[in-house]
């Protein structure tokens, strides 16, 4: 463009700003306005897809290092002292000690208790060889340990059934088929109980373990190994029910939601559906399946429950909430401090204030956990410690933003906002001390789900991702309870065709480990080993 034609443009549009009224000019403003809230939010946008692929998940916060703190390649100057660190208390705390495997002997550092098998390899000695064995003494041994595994380790129980006559009648006896698990089924209940552990706890797909079965010599469908899944599964369904029964009779109830992909929706595609994760009082699971994230979903779980719900923001449950009598909902606090680290990149020294006035609450929570206070002594600790900073915190989040005068679109004003709008929830803990501060344990509860789904990647059918709710709420529930999930598994499933099904909340983890753990049913090839050794 030449010096005239820019004269020219520059021109036109002086005399295009005088014809411009107020009206015009106002709503000029309001546009360009508009416009900065997009590009600031799509460069928002940006740095969170940034972020995650290329970014630390964790919101964790990092500690920066002191300026006196050497780098590498630096060295200390000749003469300069060295400023005396202030001393600073640390907590104690205690450590468990792994005890050996035997008490007479050293394993060299390798722990293992006693289900594990030992077999004994004794070496000869190249120098003793040729030397007759009564010129020589044994005065002591040196032992030496490894850990070894055998390739599949699958085995073939073969049951030898004699038919014997009576000579005297003429009469044929022989023994009863042994009893299975599942009906005119060749898997034992050792190989069904590994099968949904591997699967479920280690997130090992079937189509692997069918590999392993056909590298270990072992012929199989791998449509039988998904038909033993779901016969298992239902098995245990009575289980989950009355699982869920239990934790909807606590007067704490923390729920959340996790999406599944589950059954086809057209071709090359899978619908996605939810887990709606309840975690009750009693350290108690389960995952009960939907087919969408809608928020009726939450009346049909909890039905006439009267107790508090605690939550994330999601509107499904403050919805139910409103329509519900007796039931309080509390938020969770993470959920809010994840709302101003999203903001960090554009706000990052009034959100590094933020997490320091939240990081002083969760301080306190921690010392209520670490000296195990509960009752009235955590209610009172968290009146005189708790409540000041979180009234400090409100106090401070208004202030913000009457004086920061930000847009609506930005990312700290939206973490504002959302704190305060949930007030009242957030407080909630403040005056129940069964009432968690998060939903962090939770969250750690259902962490199996999105492990499986890096693995396994999808249940085929909805009936398959219902069966994988009943299982993981069993073997989550069992880790929680710190229960084996083999030992549980082996019981359970030879002794709930016989159990009265009146007392089939006996069989969820929480209460076998009182009542059965002690004497467990056990596989036949563990009674043969155990009888062997």
């Amino acid at each position: 463009m030449s010096a005239l034609d820019l004269y020219n443009s520059r021109m036109s549009a002086e005399q295009r700003a005088q014809e411009l009224t107020p009206t015009d000019i106002a709503a000029l403003i309001e546009s360009h306005e508009a416009l900065e809230g997009q590009v600031e939010q799509l460069k928002h946008q940006l740095a969170w897809f940034k972020k995650q692929l290329f970014g630390r998940k964790s919101e964790r916060r990092l500690i920066e290092l002191s300026p006196q703190q050497l780098s590498l390649g630096e060295s200390l100057v000749a003469g300069e002292a060295s400023p005396v660190p202030a001393k600073q208390q640390i907590k104690s705390h205690t450590r468990r000690r792994h005890p050996p495997a035997d008490d007479n002997e050293t394993t060299g550092g390798l722990r293992f208790d006693e289900r594990v098998p030992v077999e004994v390899i004794e070496l000869e000695d190249p120098a003793t060889k040729d030397t007759p064995r009564d010129q020589l003494e044994v005065i002591s041994e040196k032992v030496t340990y490894r850990l070894a595994q055998r390739p599949g380790d699958y085995v073939v129980l073969k049951y030898v059934r004699k038919v014997f006559k009576h000579k005297k009648n003429g009469a044929i006896s022989c023994a009863p088929a042994p009893a299975g698990v599942l009906e005119r089924s060749h898997a034992d209940v050792s190989f069904l109980a590994r099968l949904v552990i591997d699967k479920f706890v280690y997130h090992l797909p079937l189509y692997r373990q069918h590999q392993r079965l056909d590298d270990a010599g072992i012929e199989v469908s791998r449509g039988w190994l998904t038909q033993l899944v779901h016969r298992t599964a239902s098995l245990l369904e009575p289980i989950y029910t009355a699982q869920l029964a239990s934790i909807r009779e606590g007067s704490v109830i923390a729920m959340d939601e996790t999406p599944i992909k589950a059954g086809r929706k057209s071709r090359g595609k899978m619908k996605t559906t939810y887990y709606w994760p309840l975690y009750g009082e009693r350290d108690e699971v389960v995952f009960p399946w939907f087919a969408s994230r809608a928020g009726p979903n939450v009346a049909a779980l909890l039905g006439d429950y009267s107790g508090t719900l605690l939550s994330d923001g999601y509107a499904a449950y403050s919805s139910y909430v409103a329509q519900a009598h007796d039931v309080v909902h509390a938020q969770c606090w993470a959920h809010s401090r994840r709302c101003f680290v999203e903001a960090e990149e554009v706000e990052p020294v009034l959100v590094a204030e933020a997490l320091e006035r939240i990081g002083k609450l969760y301080a306190e929570e921690g010392e209520i956990t670490e000296e195990q206070l509960s009752g009235e002594q955590k209610l009172q600790r968290r009146v005189e410690r708790c409540k000041p900073i979180v009234e400090a915190f409100f106090v401070w989040c208004d202030e913000r933003l009457q004086d920061q005068g930000l847009l609506p679109t930005n990312p700290f004003t939206k973490a504002l906002n959302y704190a305060l709008a949930r007030r009242t929830e957030l407080s909630v803990f403040l005056a129940d001390p069964h009432v968690p501060i998060d939903t962090n344990h939770l969250e750690r509860a259902l962490r199996p789900v999105p492990l499986g789904r890096k693995n396994w990647l999808f249940c085929w059918t909805e009936v398959g991702a219902k069966y994988v709710g009943i299982l993981q709420s069993v073997l989550v529930t069992c880790r929680l309870h710190r229960v084996h999930p083999y030992d549980y598994l082996v019981d359970v499933l030879q002794r709930i065709d016989r159990h009265p099904a009146s007392q089939v909340h006996l069989l969820t983890p929480r209460l076998w480990k009182e009542h059965f753990a002690a004497d467990p049913l056990q596989a036949p090839l563990d009674i043969q080993s155990n009888n062997a050794a």
